[in-house]
């Protein structure tokens, strides 16, 4: 694989870059926990890459979903663990085979797919059946701050399910999460300070999603045009 990273862009260079100070800087002030720092690392850089539809972002979603679900358990956020360690984590290895098998004439760039409607009914049915069951659990379970994690399990799933599509939709999803996913953690960290660099975190997810919406869209005419002119 070639070094990723001569692919971005200055703007991305600024937005990757820009996120990684953000969240080190809320770490060196709030915090000293470390596994806190190296998710939220691994977390921007996975979706500025995902952002220009490259596998290598889908690869670092896998890992961030690891060192997430640990951060996600110490707070007694179960929702977060279940969903990411059993539901996000093997979506996106999920999709890395996926985008793998689609690549947009032999490039490094993912093929944008165009949702039917019988996808996205599947997509809703899905979302609401996951949601359903797993607010019943987390509730058994006891889990912080319920509403909001049960809400995450239905953005995050549906956020999910658009990006193993191809979707350039994906990114409204996840931005829909990141909103949610700031209340939470912004709930933990009233309670503990040193949780400051998740909801930095999850605030700088909001803009790389955000982005990658917009940059999809993009690459979804290019694709477009690219092949009516061949």
């Amino acid at each position: 694989m070639k070094n990723p990273f001569r692919s971005l862009t200055k703007f991305e260079w600024c937005l990757w870059t820009g996120s990684v100070v953000a969240v080190t800087a809320a770490f060196l002030i709030y915090s000293t926990d470390y596994l806190t720092l190296i998710a939220s690392v691994i977390g921007v850089t996975a979706l500025i890459f995902v952002s220009k539809g490259m596998v290598f972002g889908q690869i670092l979603c896998v890992i961030f979903a690891v060192f997430y679900g640990i951060v996600s358990y110490f707070f007694r956020y179960y929702g977060e663990v279940i969903t990411y360690l059993c539901m996000s984590g093997p979506i996106a290895l999920m999709s890395v085979v996926s985008w793998i098998k689609h690549p947009f004439e032999k490039s490094e760039e993912v093929e944008v797919n165009r949702m039917t409607k019988k996808q996205i009914m599947i997509m809703v049915i899905l979302t609401a059946g996951v949601t359903g069951i797993f607010y019943f659990i987390l509730k058994w379970f006891g889990n912080e701050n319920l509403i909001l994690s049960t809400f995450s399990i239905a953005t995050s799933f549906a956020a999910a399910y658009m990006t193993f599509m191809r979707s350039a939709y994906y990114g409204v999803g996840y931005a829909i999460n990141d909103v949610v996913l700031v209340g939470l953690w912004g709930y933990a960290t009233m309670k503990n300070i040193s949780y400051m660099p998740m909801t930095v975190c999850f605030g700088m997810f909001f803009m790389n999603d955000i982005y990658g919406f917009v940059n999809w869209q993009r690459m979804k005419k290019r694709q477009i045009d690219k092949e009516k002119s061949n």
